[in-house]
């Protein structure tokens, strides 16, 4: 399909851009657990001081977007006044406001979102924020707002851009023009220029709460139960956004059976074993979400065994067989032939992807097998 036929179809575009059954940033209604930083933002544009550039950092997923969209509506479709006609005490913006509506579709006149874009040949979002796609935010950032007094730009995620990229963003923040703010987005910081670190105010967030994460699970996957939303709770180390990433591929199901075939060693049940391996044997998008969810959930339970090392008590297990299982561990061989292992399984897994390529069944096996050769 021809850039300009996907182009001309918003649903479809949205849908390469979102492709889940949440509401993403720019419409969500409200923001959980970020109240501080909520406040941080509006205390700055009330003092007439506001910082051109914002640094918004932490782990992907708690909700770093949701605030950046909830400032750029304030901005552009906000600041009638807070209760009684004082001063807005909140981010919050009335439905109806003027603009509003702009802000929500992405259409207003005076709001960029620079973010990945449509690879000019496939139907594909682009792997990378690309030169050309900074270039249209610089000449943006430097019009006479066309609404109101401000000109608001979105970059998410700005891990996402090249080197080149990169650097046209450096001369985009070294130059601000007059009441132009702009709002970057970053899950992992230190990997950008020390440059572009130095010219933005950062607000670091934090993991949200697991109470939290319980919480918004009920609301936009009902369909879970009680027992599955802490459970996802916990596995997504307080990111919303993982959890219901987790819950719509049915990750609780293959971080269960993994840990069941983990709770065999140091004998491994090896035809549990084998037929655990086997999903990942087969090709497709669905295989390609099974082995991404296996990645993540292999070492985000390491991460709970060097966890249960450091602290006496442990971690509450997610699911059942997980209990007990890392004092097991533990208790036959110590934490640094453990991280010795986890170092190479980590090494073996990143071949399993492309230019290696090797095959993921078998990567799973060897994986399973440097563990077991550990405790032996």
């Amino acid at each position: 399909m021809a850039r300009g036929k996907t182009a001309a179809d918003p649903a479809e575009m949205e849908k390469l851009e979102w492709p889940y059954a949440w509401p993403p940033p720019w419409r969500s209604e409200r923001l959980v657990g970020h109240e501080a930083a909520e406040r941080a933002m509006l205390a700055a544009q009330q003092s007439g001081k506001l910082h051109h550039a914002w640094l918004l950092t932490g782990p992907r997923g708690i909700g770093k977007a949701t605030l950046a969209w909830r400032f750029a509506r304030f901005m552009l479709a906000g600041q009638e006044g807070g209760l009684f006609g004082g001063a807005p005490d909140t981010l919050d913006v009335a439905r109806g406001a003027p603009g509003r509506s702009l802000v929500d579709a992405r259409t207003h006149p005076d709001l960029f979102h620079l973010r990945r874009t449509l690879h000019p040949r496939e139907l594909r979002i682009q792997a990378e924020i690309t030169i050309d796609d900074v270039r249209g935010l610089g000449e943006f950032m430097h019009m006479t707002p066309s609404m109101g007094d401000w000109r608001v730009a979105i970059v998410d995620a700005a891990d996402e851009m090249n080197r080149n990229s990169a650097n046209a963003m450096l001369k985009v923040l070294e130059e601000p023009p007059p009441n132009a703010l702009l709002l970057i987005v970053a899950h992992a910081p230190g990997r950008l220029l020390p440059t572009i670190r130095s010219r933005c105010r950062r607000l670091a967030l934090q993991p949200l709460a697991e109470e939290a994460v319980i919480g918004l699970l009920g609301e936009h996957a009902p369909q879970t139960t009680p027992e599955e939303r802490r459970a996802l709770a916990r596995l997504s180390e307080g990111s919303i956004g993982r959890a219901l990433e987790l819950a719509s591929a049915g990750s609780l199901g293959l971080y269960r059976e993994m840990v069941e075939v983990l709770a065999t060693l140091p004998d491994l049940d090896m035809p549990r074993l084998h037929g655990f391996a086997e999903k990942f044997a087969r090709r497709g998008e669905e295989a390609g979400a099974d082995w991404r969810s296996f990645n993540y959930l292999f070492d985000r339970w390491f991460k709970g065994l060097a966890r249960s090392w450091a602290v006496a008590a442990g971690e509450p297990p997610v699911v059942a067989a997980e209990d007990g299982l890392h004092r097991k561990l533990l208790g036959a061989a110590s934490l640094d032939r453990w991280i010795e292992a986890w170092e190479k399984i980590a090494r073996l897994l990143s071949r399993a992807d492309p230019p290696v390529n090797l095959d993921r069944k078998q990567t799973v096996l060897n994986s399973f097998l440097i563990f077991q050769s550990v405790m032996r």
